[in-house]
């Protein structure tokens, strides 16, 4: 089993990624605690040195398989819904943005946030359209790259669009584009789907990437959730790729980091 760890490489005011600042140091602390690869949250591309990033990670001998965009809303209120067709246009160029530094690193893009909300004075089947034609731009700048893109079904507290893994099927097949994908989320899917398990057989082979967080949106093993059975049925659809921490960090960002391996290792799942 493949783990990896979230860590922004800026400040960032989302809580569930436990390491910020140094990226640096936060790759070589992730690396001494036995995980093989690190996820980057990057809001945005251009400020970051692309090879030096990469590097960070090779000298620590870590993959780096997703890359995170949710702080270009979270930090800007960028998204493909919003009534402002500025604001659309810099939320799709931002993803866009992303596809070099992804093609270099051999990384997934993860749309999660960036897809939108339902804005006042916005009616759904409005926003809805906005987000598609943001997702289609954005799916084929990346599928000329090679770069795939994952997307990230999200409770229906933090947005109203793309709750659950069966509509994210849906969006994919609208799409009809071979990189575009799903990223399952443990926190999320224990809101919103009836069986994880279920979910994770129905969407198989169109899962790119796959978070872990406890029901509690702390470490996996500080919660209610049985890891075990959720991990065996996700490699049992053939997934090969990386099993990713994004978690609160309680009660801080190491305790939490080592908890987390510790429990995902002492499922013998390797």
């Amino acid at each position: 089993m493949k783990l990896s760890m979230v860590l922004s490489t800026h400040a960032a005011k989302f809580q569930a990624v436990a390491y910020k600042g140094d990226f640096g140091q936060n790759v070589a602390k992730i690396a001494s605690y036995g995980y093989n690869g690190v996820e980057p949250a990057v809001r945005d591309p251009s400020l970051v040195d692309h090879d030096s990033l990469i590097d960070a990670a090779k000298k620590q001998g870590m993959a780096i398989p997703a890359i995170g965009t949710g702080q270009a809303w979270g930090e800007e209120r960028l998204s493909f819904t919003d009534p402002d067709p500025g604001v659309r246009k810099r939320a799709v160029d931002r993803i866009a943005s992303h596809v070099p530094l992804a093609r270099k690193a051999g990384a997934v893009i993860i749309i999660g946030l960036v897809r939108g909300i339902i804005q006042e004075g916005v009616s759904e089947v409005q926003a809805r359209e906005w987000m598609y034609s943001g997702f289609k731009t954005c799916v084929e700048i990346a599928g000329k790259e090679g770069v795939r893109i994952a997307f990230e079904p999200l409770n229906r507290y933090e947005t109203p669009l793309l709750n659950t893994a069966k509509e994210s099927l849906e969006l994919i097949e609208r799409m009809g584009a071979d990189n575009l994908g799903i990223l399952l989320d443990t926190f999320h899917m224990n809101i919103e789907e009836p069986s994880i398990e279920e979910s994770i057989k129905t969407c198989g082979e169109r899962i790119f990437h796959f978070h872990v967080a406890d029901s509690n949106r702390w470490y996996p093993g500080a919660g209610h959730l049985d890891f075990r059975k959720i991990l065996e049925t996700l490699f049992s659809t053939g997934y090969e790729g990386f099993v990713s921490g994004e978690f609160m960090a309680v009660p801080d960002a190491d305790v939490a980091a080592r908890k987390a391996i510790g429990h995902l290792r002492s499922l013998g799942l390797d």
